[in-house]
């Protein structure tokens, strides 16, 4: 039976992808987070330390509190921000029970540096498409839920992410790191170098490619996915609003791939006598 205020590892990895999910928040001790640095996906890494000093800055959401083993820390730290008026649970088995559940975790390593307010910072083109709001929607999702994203003139990318310390994604140019390789589109490598790979996020995968590069051929859903996301394209003509719009297309889809791929519309059918 599950301990007062803790969540389980089944019921946490159902919630991560969907608006739903709490805040999740690291605060394994740096040695325990040396022996293993990767984050359950969407999670920020926090001293334990100080958590009454940082514990407002959730407020107004839910939080879950993952330590190395889900004992003393994390039961420390989430009293601390119950104290502060933030729902909080602990996570039953701590990030070693995530590790040996075989789930993915997304590397430490691969996390661009944060800005004052602890946000990581994305830089792209103007007027996204398809690849343009998959990635936006996975990082923000499974990566860093407070990312902020600028869509600049095409040309300017390179030096509003040098000038802004941004990372630029899904452009062309050398040194990019986040763009197509080979026939992967963004969103691929991305998944990849994350450390995301599931059932679900890799079907989509292969929904966003084919919309993304004029290949109908490799899932049935891709021409789908192009003609809803030329649409919010005509409709929003500032980038921001779209990709808000953007997110719960990807919430859906995202949503099909893992829970209804198996469901029909079953109209009834008046059959003669």
């Amino acid at each position: 039976m599950p301990s007062l205020n803790t969540i389980s590892i089944d019921k946490l990895f159902r919630l991560i992808g969907t608006p739903q999910c709490p805040n999740l928040i690291d605060v394994q001790t740096e040695d325990d987070f040396a022996a293993n640095p990767r984050l359950v996906p969407g999670a920020v890494r926090r001293p334990w330390m100080q958590a009454a000093d940082w514990a407002g800055e959730f407020a107004g959401g839910s939080a879950v509190v993952i330590c190395q083993k889900g004992q003393k820390l994390s039961q420390g730290v989430a009293a601390w921000l119950r104290h502060a008026g933030v729902p909080a649970e602990v996570l039953e088995g701590g990030a070693l029970g995530w590790s040996q559940a075989g789930l993915p975790m997304v590397p430490h390593e691969k996390l661009p540096a944060r800005d004052a307010e602890s946000r990581t910072v994305w830089v792209t083109r103007a007027r996204p498409k398809v690849d343009r709001i998959a990635c936006p929607w996975l990082i923000r999702r499974f990566v860093d839920p407070h990312a902020v994203f600028l869509f600049v003139t095409p040309s300017e990318v390179p030096a509003v992410a040098e000038r802004f310390n941004a990372v630029p994604f899904d452009i062309e140019g050398e040194g990019v790191f986040w763009s197509h390789r080979g026939d992967l589109c963004t969103f691929d490598v991305m998944i990849d170098e994350f450390g995301l790979h599931t059932p679900p996020l890799d079907r989509l995968a292969l929904i966003v490619r084919g919309a993304d590069t004029a290949r109908p051929d490799l899932a049935p859903e891709a021409p789908g996915l192009l003609a809803a996301s030329l649409g919010l394209s005509r409709m929003f003509t500032e980038d921001l609003p779209q990709l808000e719009a953007g997110m719960l297309l990807y919430d859906a889809f995202y949503r099909w791939c893992r829970d209804a791929t198996s469901e029909t519309h079953n109209w009834p059918v008046k059959r003669g006598g």
